[in-house]
């Protein structure tokens, strides 16, 4: 798959089919944003398959600062940071990007999240590597560098630990948690979070909840439905946290396929919450 250098799309729909993407191969960088919560490495797996022409982007040091106890296990980068990465995968001021992985879209979401938000076309590869109809190639792809020019996060899709504490109780600001139900009631916390439960007075929005049957990004009334029973359609401004802020992109990318925008990330998430024991944890439902 070799991009052109063009510019052909100034925007993307969240997601994109299989077949889409035969057809503009040549238009966009396939990225392969693999990773896995139990350590498992996605690089290995990116190395020993990968839609062609795909570059890897590592969630740990492509889309993350390095971790720290205010900022949780993936703080958003610097922006001149994460334009040196996207320069080095070949990813330029004008270039459009379909990322995927192998989980649903739950780490893909974390880049093309960060894209969109900073006006850039991205989408999913809807279904991921599993709904690609053609041979993996394996190895690693190298591309020529491209200029990216750095752009500061938009205070207003951002939030952080002050924000999210200061809005605790007000029943105009919600609060969404994309961790699983058992991460969220504290019934079956991961090993990596601080500590059993949730921020109070989120509602449990699990991101595996965004897929329809066939593990594609279900349909935009579907969606709608859904975030409007949690609240989304009278909120004053929504927000959305994870254990650190990267399965929250998926909730972030479906509440935009179902027409709600503007919604925030809380990028420090349960990881910064939790670890501060000062801060207060609900339990259960």
């Amino acid at each position: 798959m070799a991009r052109s250098e063009s510019a052909p799309f100034s925007s993307l729909p969240v997601a994109v089919t299989a077949d889409w993407l035969r057809a503009h191969a040549d238009e966009v960088v396939v990225a392969d944003v693999r990773w896995y919560l139990d350590g498992r490495s996605g690089r290995k797996e990116y190395a020993a398959g990968h839609l062609p022409g795909a570059v890897f982007v590592d969630v740990d040091s492509d889309l993350a600062a390095p971790a720290d106890p205010a900022g949780g296990r993936h703080p958003l980068p610097d922006p001149a940071d994460f334009a040196a990465a996207l320069s080095r995968l070949g990813i330029g001021d004008d270039t459009a990007v379909v990322a995927y992985d192998d989980t649903g879209g739950s780490t893909a979401a974390r880049l093309v999240w960060m894209l969109r938000v900073l006006g850039s076309p991205a989408a999913l590869l809807d279904g991921g590597i599993q709904a690609w109809p053609g041979p993996l190639e394996p190895g690693e792809v190298r591309p020529s560098p491209r200029p990216r020019t750095p752009v500061p996060w938009p205070a207003d899709r951002i939030v952080d630990t002050a924000t999210v504490r200061a809005q605790l109780g007000d029943p105009d600001r919600l609060l969404l948690d994309a961790r699983t139900p058992g991460r969220f009631t504290g019934e079956a916390p991961a090993p990596v979070d601080p500590r059993p439960g949730h921020i109070p007075g989120a509602r449990s929005a699990a991101w595996q909840d965004n897929l329809d049957a066939q593990g594609r990004l279900a349909a935009p009334e579907a969606l709608r439905a859904r975030f409007r029973a949690l609240g989304a359609d009278t909120a004053a401004s929504i927000t959305v946290y994870c254990g650190s802020g990267v399965t929250a992109c998926h909730d972030l990318l479906a509440l935009e396929h179902a027409g709600f925008d503007g919604a925030r990330l809380y990028p420090g998430s349960w990881s910064a919450w939790g670890a501060d024991e000062s801060l207060p944890a609900q339990t259960g439902d």
